[in-house]
Order: C-alpha cells, then sequence, then structure tokens
C-alpha cells in the first residue's frame, strides 16, 4: 500500500509539474488523461490489496451529460473508491489539506475545490468555483461531491447541503452500499476511530462494496429555481433505490452533538433537526449553541440528558405549583413528562422570547415597583411572584439576591431587565399574571405607564387603613378607586 502511495505520489508530481495556474487552470493533455488512467488504476488496485470487492451498477454518465456526482450515503473515508471508478474527478476539500506531504500533492492533482476556514466568504466562493466548473462544458473535471456533508450510519439519508444544485445543472446521484456481516467501515462521531476501523477492515478476507449509479437527474425548471427543492428530489430519489428513509438532520446536528458530548450531555440530545427549526423559528447555529449551555446547566442533575419538572423549578428557584407545572406542560410538547433540547429550544423561541419585550419587562418592572420610587425591594418582589404562583409562604429571597446584582437590597430597572433578558423562561410567567389582571381589571392606559427611568411624580397616599404599611399587587393593574366596586368579584379560581 505504501509502495502504491509513492508510486502515485510521483505520477501526480509529473502530471502537475510546471503547471500555470496552480489549480486555476484545468488540467488538459497528457496530463490529465496521466491522472485519468494511471491514478485511477494504482486506486483501484490499492483497494484490491486492502480486500475490497467492488460491484458497479449502472452506466456512468459523462462530463456533458452529468457535470456533478452527487454520492450518499456518506459513512466512510473508504467511499473514495468512488473516485477511481468515475475517472478522478475533483473534489471538494480543505485547502489545508493541499499542504499535507505527500497527499497534498495526489490532492492538488485531481484540482479539487478549496475551502477555507480562514476566509469568511469561503462557502460563498466555493459555491462560486463550483457553478464555474459545472458550466465550462466539460473543460474541468467531473466534481464529486457527498452532499450530506458529514458521515453517517447509513440508516436515513440527512438533509442534503445546496452547493451541488445551486448551478443548476445534471446530476448524477450515486449509491453506495456495503452489504458485509461484520461493519468494519463506518465512520461516524461515535464509534471506532480511523486506525481501529483500518486494522478491522485489513483484518477481513475482504470487504463488499456496490456502488451504483443511477440515471442523471435533469432538474426541471422549478427546479432549477428552487435548489433545496432540487436537493430533496434527488434525496427522496436516492432514498427510495436504497430503501430508508430520510430525515431533516444536518452536519450542524453533528456539531451540536459533539457539543452535547463536551457538555456531559448524552451526545443525541444535540439532536435537533436544525435545518428545519432554523428555516421556521429563523435561528442560528451559534444562538441554539448558546442555549444547549443553559439547557446543559439546567439537566445537569438528570442522567438522562432531559428536563424534569425538579430540574425545572429548582433552576427558576421557584417551587412546583399548579402554574409552574403549566408553564412546564407548554414545553413538553410530546407530553411525556421531561423537556428534551429540540423541546427546550422551540419553547424558548415560540413561548419566551416573544413575551420578553422592552414592554414586558417595563410593564412587569412597574408591577412589582408597587410605590414608584424606580427600585425593587424584596418585600415588593416577593408579593407579586407570591400572587403570580399562587403561594403566599413562597421564599423568593434566592432568586432576588441573584437578580439584586450590586447587593443593595433594592433592583434597579437595568438589573431586573439584564436578568430577564438573561433568563427568558420568566417572561411567561409574567405574561402569564399580567394576562390575569387585565382579565380581572382594566389596564392603564399606555399614556399613563412611564419609563422607571423617567422622574416619578409622588404618589398619593390611600386613606384606607392600613394601606401605607401592607402592599398589595392589585393596586398596580386598575385605576384608584375601583377596588371597592370590584370588591364582590370572583376570585381567579372562579374566572
Amino acid at each position: 500500500i505504501a509502495f502504491i502511495l509513492l508510486l502515485a505520489w510521483v505520477f501526480a508530481s509529473i502530471a502537475t509539474f510546471r503547471h500555470p495556474g496552480k489549480g486555476s487552470v484545468p488540467l488538459k493533455g497528457w496530463r490529465r488523461r496521466m491522472i485519468q488512467t494511471v491514478l485511477s488504476c494504482l486506486t483501484r488496485t490499492m483497494f484490491f490489496i486492502m480486500g475490497f470487492r467492488v460491484k458497479v451498477k449502472g452506466k456512468i454518465a459523462s462530463p456533458l451529460e452529468a457535470p456533478i456526482f452527487v454520492a450518499a450515503p456518506h459513512s466512510s473515508f473508504f467511499d473514495a473508491i468512488i473516485s477511481a471508478l468515475t475517472g478522478m474527478p475533483s473534489m471538494v476539500s480543505r485547502a489545508e489539506n493541499l499542504s499535507a506531504p505527500l497527499f497534498g500533492t495526489i490532492l492538488s492533482s485531481l484540482q479539487p475545490v478549496s475551502v477555507s476556514r480562514q476566509d469568511p466568504d469561503s462557502r460563498k466562493n466555493t459555491v462560486t468555483e463550483i457553478t464555474n466548473r459545472a458550466v465550462s462544458g466539460g473543460q474541468w473535471p467531473q466534481i464529486l461531491i457527498f452532499p450530506e456533508g458529514t458521515c453517517t450510519n447509513r440508516s436515513c439519508l440527512i438533509t442534503f447541503k445546496q452547493g451541488a444544485f445551486v448551478p443548476r445543472v445534471p446530476v448524477q446521484p450515486v449509491l453506495l452500499r456495503y452489504p458485509n456481516k461484520l461493519d468494519t467501515v463506518t465512520w461516524t462521531w461515535q464509534g471506532y476511530s480511523f486506525k481501529e476501523l483500518c486494522i478491522m477492515t485489513l483484518c477481513q478476507p475482504f470487504t463488499r462494496v456496490e456502488v451504483e449509479f443511477l440515471p442523471v437527474h435533469v432538474p426541471t425548471e422549478e427546479e432549477k429555481n428552487d435548489p433545496i427543492l432540487f436537493a430533496n428530489r434527488v434525496r427522496q430519489t436516492m432514498a427510495t433505490a436504497l430503501n430508508v428513509p430520510v430525515t431533516d438532520h444536518t452536519f450542524e446536528d453533528c456539531r451540536l452533538m459533539i457539543s452535547a458530548g463536551q457538555l456531559t450531555l448524552p451526545m443525541e440530545a444535540g439532536l435537533v433537526e436544525f435545518t428545519k427549526i432554523s428555516k421556521k423559528l429563523n435561528l442560528k447555529w451559534n444562538h441554539v449553541r448558546e442555549q444547549l449551555d443553559t439547557f446543559a446547566a439546567i439537566a445537569s442533575a438528570s442522567k438522562g440528558g432531559r428536563i424534569g419538572i425538579e430540574e425545572f423549578a429548582e433552576y427558576l428557584k421557584l417551587p412546583i405549583s399548579d402554574v409552574l407545572k403549566e408553564l412546564f406542560l407548554l414545553f413538553d410538547r410530546n407530553g411525556d413528562g421531561t423537556i428534551d433540547f429540540r423541546e427546550y429550544v422551540i419553547g424558548l423561541s415560540i413561548l419566551c422570547n416573544p413575551a420578553n419585550t422592552e414592554e414586558t419587562i417595563r410593564m412587569a418592572f412597574k408591577l412589582f415597583d408597587m410605590d414608584d420610587d424606580g427600585t425593587i425591594t424584596e418585600d415588593e418582589f416577593a408579593c407579586i411572584i407570591q400572587s403570580a404562583l399562587g403561594v403566599p409562604e413562597l421564599d423568593v429571597s434566592k432568586l432576588f439576591k441573584e437578580i439584586d446584582a450590586d447587593e443593595t437590597g433594592k433592583l434597579s430597572y437595568d438589573e431586573f431587565k439584564d436578568f430577564a433578558l438573561k433568563h427568558p423562561e420568566y417572561a411567561k410567567l409574567f405574561t402569564t399574571y399580567l394576562e390575569l389582571q387585565r382579565c380581572q381589571f382594566p389596564m392603564p392606559e399606555e399614556g399613563d405607564i412611564q419609563s422607571p427611568e423617567a422622574k416619578h411624580t409622588p404618589v398619593r397616599k390611600s386613606t384606607a387603613p392600613g394601606s401605607e404599611t401592607t402592599p398589595t399587587a392589585r393596586n398596580k393593574v386598575h385605576p384608584e378607586g375601583n377596588e371597592e366596586d370590584n370588591s364582590g368579584t370572583s376570585d381567579k379560581k372562579d374566572d
């Protein structure tokens, strides 16, 4: 094997010797024929020595018929055997791989589309380069792309990336199968390492591989205008031929799986079908990754990587009450009594973040600040929380101290707002309580509500006995003088 690699390096060096353009100009003439014949033969010989027995089905399309091959499922580094069968086409590779000793020279002779991690526009430039080559009319070699973007266990086809379908040119689907009793080739995020797989595969008498070339898929006008539709239809065609399902998981899910493992969560906790929820909820990967940190902090006490009602209450520093159970059930979409990471992300996006607005925070602060002095004392804070949760003897000192960053014993609007933005889970509790108050009493007009930063006018003291010493939640949400008129109304349970 080492001798074949060394021989391949020699021919690759000859083919690229003094070639102008350094990859920006396609190899032509004898250079390209050397790559297509000699390197292809050496690659097939190497796989034969390693014990691979290859069965080919279907007809390979010419560069004019299909400038792009899309291969799936991608499950192993051994999938590179397709290159030997298709005349050593170009591939998409990291720019760092081109500088690797020995392999870098062989890879450069294939004229890959390089992706640079340092270039912020690398993804855009890669798609542009693929498009330019695909529409060159056969001047460049065909391009082999694994549209899944990562290795899977071949049990399904995950979401295809759009790079192979943006050029709007015909593509040829290529299927890979490894019909062996013992699987020694699958290289996924969890499982055997590169060295272990190589050793186990070489220890086998032989390894069967089936490569099937499906008919060329020529995009319709509708597919040309919608790369996602184009990719999904090609994926469905391949899934049907493989007799496997399709899922909405992507490479970003794999990144979240790795992050979940680093946070001592089960790796499967990171599977959220990122592409689907990111489009529906307009979420960015970095934002979801930050939410994973918070989720891990809440679920750290749980062995299964899920949040139960106890962990939920502990994180919010609140007792398990009927109101908290109702909020928990809003997150628990499948009703299994726990919240997984996907449910947590959706719950924050749908329930909490829309409610956690500047207006809601300002209204909540106004609600807590009973004496209108621009700060919230612990007694004022406890009064509203106890009323909202229906727990009269609730101890909120721990929660109050967490919000009171400067430890003055009073909460300023900035402290309150900062805590609310970092913990959107409380927003739903605030809005629920506000809605209950609106149902019972008319809210003050918009012009009557001042920002906490504004100067406060003196509050006229009530002449009712005990009004100066006993704060109530009710005096902040209905016009003065209505309390006696509403004294005969039913309480919240009656409503």
